[in-house]
């Protein structure tokens, strides 16, 4: 198992601050490639300003224009995207692709808890630790007491897969020590069972009326105009241009992680893409032509199979997450939640974005929690943020709700 080449991945860095790099994968094909592709690219705060894919089914071609807004792990990056290429193997200098007999064992996960002296923006400043040791945040609750003091629960898995040595361990808790300094009182990490962070059928706070709304895949028109969505994208289709494929063309508004979107929703479809191209030119609005073919190798005939995948494909750009902020007596909780992939994997960085978005705001954070539910028929990763108002009452409602928005899905 592996990718023996390579070249299966090239990154040419760009010499001039602010302009593309590019990004070329050379390998074999599978029906969701492009979207395991592009969550990579958005885990790492790439900006994709053009992509083209070329495929025949079985060899796969994908060359993408990305800037960079601060320091790339660009060694890093080339591996992640090399590990989410399927394996290849050669005979004779000829390559061919070996597909895995067995599934992937699930990641083990650990809980990290510490305790530590509260202070303004440190949910933030662990989330960022944790990121930058590519520990990936499966479930986590933090809790402040009276005193002052924080207690954090975080079940994380590693994607270096190392968190078992000690260490690895080691490490961890001396990065977070280095960043949190004479706060912190103690810290622990131990291994648990993964069903700590399975899904459950949604506890009774989901089924308030104050929060129906946001999973309500009927009122998207209603949404149109709301601050936490965009405007409907137009999607057409065509299966006359071309003799084996249909012809997909979105207009939408760019935002962060747009590609991933439209990627997911056609991966969770098992469908194909053959060719596409896409770029944004700086404008506010964007075009993807995209030729798609289904498992089957056929085009998408079926009218209600048309339907249903414009319909999602509308709801995943106009509201590609959902966020609330609600008044629960003297509390204000803000909730936001993102459908998970059927593969299991949760949109990167949610966490991040969010508690970087309310310490530039100046807003501390009482208690925050992440949990999976499954809510009308689809899982969704729900994150919790109980706002301390404290003594002051600094920042409107409206306002936090345009900057988490905005760090969540601007590239600005």
């Amino acid at each position: 198992m592996g990718i023996l080449y390579d070249d299966v991945v090239m990154i040419k860095q760009s010499e001039q601050e602010g302009k593309p790099s590019v990004i070329t994968v050379n390998c074999p094909d599978k029906t969701g490639l492009g979207c395991d592709i592009c969550r990579i690219i958005l885990f790492f705060g790439l900006t994709v300003v053009r992509i083209d894919v070329s495929t025949d089914g079985k060899w796969c071609y994908i060359v993408l224009w990305v800037v960079s807004k601060g320091s790339t792990e660009w060694d890093l990056l080339k591996s992640r995207l090399m590990g989410a290429c399927p394996s290849c193997s050669s005979v004779s200098g000829i390559l061919f692709y070996t597909s895995d007999s067995q599934p992937r064992k699930p990641p083990d996960v650990f809980l990290l808890k510490f305790c530590c002296y509260d202070r303004r923006g440190l949910l933030h400043d662990v989330t960022k630790v944790l990121c930058e040791l590519e520990l990936t945040i499966k479930k986590v609750k933090v809790s402040t007491t009276p005193d002052g003091r924080v207690m954090d629960l975080f079940f994380i898995t590693d994607t270096r897969e190392l968190l078992h040595t000690k260490k690895r361990k080691d490490d961890t808790r001396d990065y977070l020590g280095a960043v949190l300094g004479d706060a912190m009182i103690s810290c622990d990490i131990e291994m648990v069972g993964s069903e700590i962070t399975a899904c459950s059928q949604g506890p009774s706070f989901l089924s308030d009326p104050t929060t129906e709304d946001m999973f309500n895949i009927e009122t998207l028109e209603e949404h149109s105009s709301n601050a936490a969505s965009f405007k409907c994208p137009s999607i057409t289709f065509d299966n006359l241009l071309s003799p084996s494929h249909t012809l997909v063309q979105i207009v939408c508004q760019d935002h962060k992680g747009l590609l991933y979107d439209v990627m997911r929703t056609l991966k969770d479809y098992n469908i194909q893409v053959s060719y596409g191209r896409f770029t944004t030119e700086g404008k506010a609005e964007c075009e993807l032509d995209l030729f798609l073919m289904q498992s089957d190798g056929k085009k998408i005939i079926d009218p209600s199979k048309h339907k249903a995948l414009q319909s999602r494909l509308e709801i995943e750009l106009s509201r590609p997450l959902r966020l609330s902020l609600i008044s629960r007596g003297p509390d204000t909780e803000l909730i936001i939640a993102n459908p998970v992939e059927l593969s299991g994997k949760g949109r990167p960085l949610v966490f991040y974005d969010i508690t970087l978005a309310l310490k530039m705001l100046d807003q501390p954070i009482f208690s925050a929690e992440i949990g999976r539910y499954m809510i009308s028929d689809r899982e969704w990763e729900v994150y919790r943020v109980l706002l301390d108002e404290g003594d002051r009452v600094s920042v409107s409602k409206k306002q936090i709700e345009e900057t988490v928005w905005k760090m969540l899905m601007s590239w600005e």
